[in-house]
């Protein structure tokens, strides 16, 4: 073959592998479509025109505010590989809303308190609040004005609410496994309560001596023995930590 085909077919390929682009102009129509019903509640959301920049979508909920160019938007969802297609765009634009900051109010109004990793080692985990957006649950970061008063009054809600967000307990032989069908992050909100969760277990027919739970933010939380749950933690393949109950409520907060 030669040199010039040799281009040509590489050329060839790349076009082939390269994503559709999506356009500014099928942003602003999925806009127009999904944003009137998902500007619910506190929720607004405008197309301001910037004569440098091209129309920029606003998204304002309290003291949040989420910007960006229509521009942006689609080469964001180009690169993220999205459907050049109205429900492909409306539905990358849905979750791009859903994504957006939680608020100081509505971590105070809905807030839950879940685990999650504390660093990017993965080796700890840690208390932090938040906000279910369907199968999404958003983390809130409290805003530069609020006040140390205003944020434990929000852990503290945070913390009994998510005592009572439900799940799914199913016992394995030696092994309880409690996950959330709804959001899976949310499961180990049920480590709220401890001692409820504890009792549940005991009343499936498990009674656990020196109760550990291996814990995988947004998987199963596997509550076992310490013997059981130290198999557990070095067999799941993927970073996880194992507590003794009576440590859970004295994790920090993120």
């Amino acid at each position: 073959m030669t040199p010039g085909r040799v281009a040509r077919s590489r050329a060839g390929l790349l076009q082939r592998t390269r994503p559709e682009p999506v356009t500014a102009e099928q942003v602003r129509a999925a806009a127009a479509a999904v944003l009137p019903g998902l500007a619910t509640g506190g929720l607004r959301a405008a197309l301001l025109r910037d004569p440098v920049r091209g129309p920029v979508l606003v998204l304002a909920e309290d003291e949040r505010r989420v910007r960006s160019t229509l521009v942006d938007l689609a080469e964001d969802m180009t690169h993220a590989g999205v459907a050049p297609t109205a429900a492909g765009v409306a539905a990358a634009l849905t979750d791009w809303v859903g994504a957006r900051p939680v608020s100081d109010a509505a971590a105070a109004a809905s807030g839950l308190a879940v685990l999650d990793w504390t660093d990017a080692t993965r080796t700890a985990v840690g208390w932090q609040v938040v906000v279910r957006r369907g199968e999404r649950a958003v983390a809130w970061t409290p805003s530069d004005g609020v006040d140390a008063a205003v944020v434990a009054r929000t852990r503290t809600t945070a913390t009994a609410r998510a005592a009572d967000s439900g799940g799914v307990l199913r016992v394995e032989g030696p092994v309880a496994l409690w996950s959330h069908p709804g959001a899976p992050v949310l499961a180990s909100a049920a480590l709220a309560a401890p001692g409820r969760l504890l009792a549940r277990i005991a009343d499936a027919g498990l009674r656990l001596q020196e109760p550990h739970v291996v814990v995988t933010p947004a998987r199963p939380l596997a509550c076992a023995s310490a013997a059981v749950a130290t198999r557990l933690a070095g067999e799941t393949g993927e970073p996880c930590v194992r507590l003794p109950w009576a440590r859970v409520p004295d994790l920090r907060w993120l």
